[in-house]
């Protein structure tokens, strides 16, 4: 209990001016004293609520930041038969644990254009790990035309029946006539000659 306390509850017999006025300038100073503290706390709770928002809005120039250099990073750049084969095994629920695992067996599931992809052909095995985790960007295969060397007709099909026509025959816009490699080494095209298709043909 503090002194004004005491003072306070102690019965006063006989309050006069001059007995009123010191409890009176003590209230006063207890009260104002105690309005400086709650001020000061006040002041400093401030100060700190001032530091963290600073540091909030770091963390979020920081967090903006990094967004930024994860989208300026270029997705990798996958064969299309490998973006399809991502897709389903992710849809099966397949891991790339999995997958990894299966490639490394004799008798693997892995399609074949994406086996040769992931290890003969070049070591893909990071850029198709990437692929997964990050998402990727499936590329353009280059398509070819074929044109037969002794009679420039190219080779066209439809319904999988070939056959050769020109270029600007009235058919021509109807049949399918651009190859990719893969397509093309599937094929016997002895007598025939690779033309790269231009963009926008």
């Amino acid at each position: 209990m503090t002194k004004f306390e005491e003072e306070v509850k102690r019965p006063v017999f006989g309050i006069g001016q001059s007995s009123i006025k010191p409890a009176l300038g003590k209230a006063v100073e207890f009260y104002t004293d105690k309005v400086k503290e709650y001020h000061n706390a006040f002041s400093d709770m401030n100060k700190y609520i001032d530091v963290i928002e600073s540091a909030l809005d770091k963390k979020d120039e920081e967090i903006i930041g990094l967004k930024s250099q994860l989208q300026q990073q270029a997705l990798p750049v996958v064969p299309e038969c490998v973006g399809s084969y991502i897709e389903e095994c992710k849809e099966d629920g397949v891991c790339l644990f999995g997958i990894f695992a299966d490639a490394s067996r004799v008798e693997h599931d892995v399609p074949d254009l994406v086996y040769f992809w992931l290890g003969d052909e070049g070591n893909n095995d990071e850029l198709f790990a990437r692929a997964w985790l990050d998402g990727y960007t499936v590329e353009k295969p280059q398509l070819f035309y074929l044109k037969n060397k002794m009679t420039d007709d190219f080779l066209c099909t439809n319904s999988g029946k070939f056959s050769e026509r020109e270029k600007n025959s009235m058919s021509w816009r109807l049949l399918k006539k651009s190859f990719t490699k893969a397509e093309i080494e599937s094929m016997e095209t002895g007598s025939y000659e690779l033309v790269p298709v231009e963009d926008g043909e």
